[in-house]
Parts: C-alpha cells; structure tokens; sequence
C-alpha cells in the first residue's frame, strides 16, 4: 500500500472521483475514526460518523467543479466534516452519560493481565478527562496531538484562527495533565 501526497490525491479525484475515492477512504478512514472515536468516547457513534463523513465527502465531491477539487487537501477536507459531525454529535448528546471506549485494538493482548489492567484504567481516566474538556479544547488536543493533523489543518478543519487552536490545545493538555496528577495517589 503507497502512500499518496494531498495533492495527487486531489488531482485523482479531480480526475477520476469514482476511481480516486477508495484511495481517500484508504488514506484517511483510520485516522477519520480514531479521531472520531476520541472526540465521541463511543466506538458506534465513531463509526457512524466516520462513514457519514465519507458518504457527505463524496456527495459534495459529486457537485463540485475540477478545478476545486484539485485545489483542496482532500485529507483535511474530510476532516472538515468529520469535526463537525463530532461536534453535532456532542451537541445533541450533551445530557446523556458519556461512557467511552478508546481501546484500539481489542485484539492486541501482549501485555499481561495485571498491566493491561492498568493501561485500561489509565485510557479509561484519560478518555474521561478527554470528554471533560471543552468542546474546542477536546477538539484541539485529539486533531492535533492524536490524529496527527498540523495546526494550520486543524484550524480550517474547525473553522477557527491558527492562534486559537494551539492556545485550545496548550490549555486542554494543561487541564488533562492537572486532572491527571490530581487522581495519582
């Protein structure tokens, strides 16, 4: 499996859509979902997300002229859609319980039982301090410190300045060390 530039990717797209969107899904849906998942706290919902963040990506892409499409960076364009169905998702779900399931692998058992009970325990408080944050905080730290996502792509991705999103950033991951520590015995 190759990895494909933004820019051809938007040129393969503006090309040939029908052939070039399985190359997006493949190059972005891992990070789509673990982002999602994140931001969420509930595997379900995090798929439901990713997929509709790719159904709407390519019913837009549908109506678009070429030379738009091969303008963009695909990546954080999809990325666009799927932050502001998280937070659509967060804003609809507000009043109900947050329960969160971060696990990424629930395949990968290598550690013993004692210690994958702790690494639970620990991205059970981390997911639950994650979920405490505000809004644009939770946003800030996942797109940029888990997903991977540059400043400036998590800036057009949650349509707000650069300057922002690094000081929402610095602060949730401020928050979450001070939560954390706080609970350390």
């Amino acid at each position: 499996m190759r990895t494909v530039t933004p820019s051809d990717l938007a040129a393969a797209l503006a090309t040939d859509l029908d052939g070039a969107f399985p190359d997006l899904v493949r190059e972005t849906s891992a990070g789509v979902f673990s982002g999602a998942l994140r931001l969420v706290g509930n595997r379900h919902d995090a798929e439901e997300i990713a997929q509709e963040a790719f159904l709407r990506a390519y019913r837009a892409l549908q109506g678009y002229p070429t030379d738009r499409i091969r303008d963009m960076n695909p990546a954080a364009w999809v990325w666009t859609i799927a932050a502001n169905l998280c937070r659509n998702h967060h804003r609809t779900r507000s009043r109900r319980p947050v329960t969160a399931d971060l696990t990424v692998d629930p395949t990968d058992r290598s550690p013993g039982p004692e210690a994958e009970a702790i690494d639970r325990t620990q991205e059970e408080r981390l997911a639950a301090e994650l979920q405490r944050l505000t809004w644009p905080m939770r946003a800030a730290v996942v797109l940029h410190h888990v997903v991977g996502l540059p400043y400036e792509e998590v800036a057009a991705a949650l349509g707000r300045p650069v300057g922002t999103v690094k000081a929402d950033a610095h602060r949730g991951l401020a928050r979450l060390r001070s939560r954390i520590e706080e609970v350390r015995p």
